[in-house]
């Protein structure tokens, strides 16, 4: 039987692949991606969560890490600008590690690393001590606990997925029962239902059967039920955004072509920019221009939109 240190990694790392559904499809765009005018203005003038959040879903991650501290200095119990922050900085770490076997020896090369790791933890420190006052004071408490898991999970990505140590165990556990908490409360929690729906696809579809039960078990057709169903739900729209990546990736993985790129190009409406999307689009919906360029009021697709 394998240890529980190992299984932890193997699905740390398919974690990582995926990026929860929700950023790895943006990462691959990042070095094409065109810069919103609006954002860095936005950002300069008067930074919301919501810059944040843009920056972020455009891969622009520097700039989402130095915004979202900046609204931590207005705001410093904003556990929402600790979880932007913190997948933030993780997104910048793994992207100057790459997928080099040895990520020891990488870390040690990497200049910038050990001052992105220092923030990363320093930030995850403080706001899993928020999430947990929070939560200790009223246990009924669904946002402190849905981003006590987040940010747990983000520890347990870094550590685990790509810095390749073994360690992560008590805090997945945090987060599994912290989201399980959330939706037995309220069920359409969207965001909840997206990390929960990841963690039941991966665990189904890449552990071995002898070892899922040490991770909680897994249902792949209940995770492909709950992200069709978060993607449905009226939501904020970065929230719905991240619904709908979870269903494309998830449908892509099935190789179900029809649902995914109906899922694509909702999202290529949304986020006209990222390559990731147009590629899926240009291989498997010939005849329509995913880079589309539409703006208050213009068609994408055939469907009358307005950007956000």
């Amino acid at each position: 039987m394998p240890a529980p240190g190992r299984v932890l990694q193997s699905i740390v790392r398919v974690f990582l692949a995926v990026g929860l559904g929700a950023v790895a499809c943006l990462q691959a765009g990042a070095e094409a991606s065109q810069s919103v005018p609006q954002d860095r203005s936005a950002a300069l003038d008067q930074p919301t969560l919501t810059d944040a959040q843009r920056l972020f879903y455009n891969a622009r991650y520097e700039e989402a890490a130095a915004l979202s501290l900046a609204l931590r200095s207005s705001e410093p119990e904003d556990l929402a600008a600790y979880e932007i922050r913190t997948s933030s900085l993780l997104f910048q770490l793994k992207g100057r590690l790459g997928n080099y076997p040895d990520k020891e020896k990488r870390f040690k090369q990497c200049v910038t690393c050990p001052e992105l790791m220092a923030a990363f933890l320093s930030d995850t420190i403080r706001g899993q001590a928020l999430a947990r006052a929070r939560v200790r004071t009223n246990p009924a408490d669904d946002e402190g606990l849905f981003f006590l898991g987040k940010l747990d999970l983000n520890y347990v990505w870094l550590q685990l997925g790509t810095l390749g140590r073994k360690t992560g165990w008590d805090q997945y556990w945090e987060a599994r029962k912290s989201l399980d908490a959330v939706l037995k409360r309220n069920p359409r929690h969207v965001r909840a239902r997206v990390a929960r729906a990841w963690i039941d696809y991966i665990v189904d579809t890449r552990m071995p059967r002898g070892t899922r039960w040490l991770l909680g078990g897994g249902n792949k057709r209940r995770a492909l039920v709950a992200v069709r169903e978060a993607a449905s739900t009226e939501a904020d729209f970065f929230i719905h955004a991240e619904a709908e990546f979870a269903l494309w990736e998830m449908q892509v993985r099935e190789r179900n072509l029809t649902e995914a790129t109906a899922a694509a190009r909702r999202l290529a409406c949304d986020f006209p920019d990222n390559r990731e999307l147009a590629n899926f689009l240009n291989a498997n919906d010939r005849g329509v221009r995913p880079g589309l360029d539409v703006g208050d009021g213009d068609l994408c697709y055939g469907v009358r939109v307005t950007r956000r």
